[in-house]
């Protein structure tokens, strides 16, 4: 497929909000050679975050760009390679962003953690992506890169060492520093009114499948857990005595990876089962504190789901961060994480996927990521793959990334146990 020449190779649209001005100041530390233009509703307040990221990013070209006039997203996406979303929630926002890339033959990634949000972008848009040659991959921050792109590592481990297909397969934060961005508190309000106004949406949203391609092709492995509360070592024999409970992230992560796997065509294997957890330590309260990290987490879901929209908006909003607002720099310099995920393979492998990096997980750790997406997107085209339509951070970017993501401080590794 030839590509069309394009005047820009990355517009980052929402550049004038908290996660967007850091995306912005990593793109002109790293960008290089990329031809790259700010984007969104004030050209005024573009011209602000220009001015601030230095020299790099003097030539910069600003777009007046918003959700409400679609004409604009589809002049803005025209122009480029790849759009780089900010700018969320996305079931508010995202719908008419995505449209504009997959009418354009564009290449897109955001930062969404709203599972609705995937679903809808790939029954809406998924067929005219492809038809079009346009990768539009969700979920390329810290939702959910660590766990997609554990998970390929793996699989790529394993068929090198001719392993077998992963079986039993269980993601663990083992180590955390940080808090919820304003962004991902509004994406979880978003989730949770679809979810308490939508009965369909709720029992999607129950679906382990849910984001699947192809629902009636996946195996039935009976109840999968997305975030069951375990001892450690009824993981991996390694994890022996800490506990483990609900991670919060895990429902939306799981149907990440999941999807990975359909959009592989089911080669993690037809026996791959996915968890979620959260390491809570090994002192003597660490198992009650596990449960009700879980049971809490459960009643979130549960209960949310059916009756979040009768709280009163104005009440939940006062409680979570704010959209646009984030932490001290010093704080999301001093931030942190640390996964760990575990696969037995068919043949009775066992290997373990590392990942770690230096940053507050939602804010500078998550630039850092979605940053890399879009860079490997415009100029690594080569070593993405051959898929197009609605896709996941490993099935569009896995073999870049695994390239990529070392230089820029993200330590990865797979091991043989």
């Amino acid at each position: 497929m030839t590509e069309p020449q394009r005047e820009f190779d990355i517009v980052l649209y929402g550049a004038t909000g908290f996660v967007g001005k850091l995306t912005a100041q990593y793109l002109a530390k790293v960008g290089g050679p990329a031809r790259i233009a700010l984007a969104g509703r004030s050209v005024a307040k573009l011209r602000d975050v220009r001015e601030s990221l230095g020299d790099a990013a003097s030539g910069w070209e600003l777009i007046e760009a918003e959700a409400g006039q679609p004409s604009t997203l589809n002049d803005m996406a025209a122009r480029t390679r790849v759009v780089v979303a900010t700018v969320g929630p996305y079931t508010k926002y995202g719908l008419p962003v995505v449209a504009a890339c997959a009418a354009a033959g564009t290449d897109y990634a955001d930062l969404t953690g709203e599972t609705m949000f995937i679903r809808e972008s790939a029954d809406l848009f998924g067929k005219e992506a492809a038809d079009n040659g346009a990768r539009i991959v969700h979920s390329c921050g810290f939702d959910s890169i660590p766990s997609d792109l554990t998970v390929y590592a793996l699989y790529k481990r394993a068929l090198a060492d001719g392993a077998g297909q992963l079986g039993e397969t269980n993601f663990v934060l083992r180590g955390f520093a940080g808090g919820v961005s304003g962004g991902t508190a509004a994406s979880m309000i978003e989730v949770m009114h679809t979810s308490s106004t939508d009965p369909e949406a709720r029992r999607a949203m129950s679906d382990p499948y849910t984001l699947s391609t192809d629902r009636a092709a996946e195996p039935e492995l009976g109840h999968q857990s997305d975030t069951p509360w375990r001892r450690g070592r009824d993981i991996a024999p390694e994890l022996d005595g800490i506990w483990t409970g609900a991670f919060v992230m895990g429902a939306t992560n799981s149907r990440i990876v999941r999807r990975s796997n359909a959009l592989l065509d089911w080669a993690y294997g037809r026996s791959f089962r996915y968890s979620e957890n959260m390491s809570v330590g090994s002192s003597v309260v660490a198992p009650v504190a596990a449960a009700l990290g879980t049971a809490a987490n459960a009643a979130v879901l549960g209960l949310g789901s059916r009756y979040f929209d009768k709280l009163p908006r104005s009440l939940v909003e006062r409680v979570l961060p704010k959209p646009g607002t984030g932490p001290s720099e010093r704080a999301r310099e001093n931030g942190h994480y640390t996964v760990e995920t575990y696969t037995t393979t068919t043949s009775g492998a066992r290997y373990r996927a590392t990942m770690s990096q230096q940053g507050d997980p939602g804010y500078k750790a998550t630039s850092v990521l979605l940053g890399e997406c879009g860079l490997a997107l415009a100029l690594d085209r080569d070593a993405l793959s051959d898929l197009r339509g609605v896709l996941t951070p490993a099935t569009a970017l896995g073999d870049a990334l695994l390239a990529r993501l070392p230089g820029a401080g993200v330590t990865m590794k797979t091991e043989r146990l």
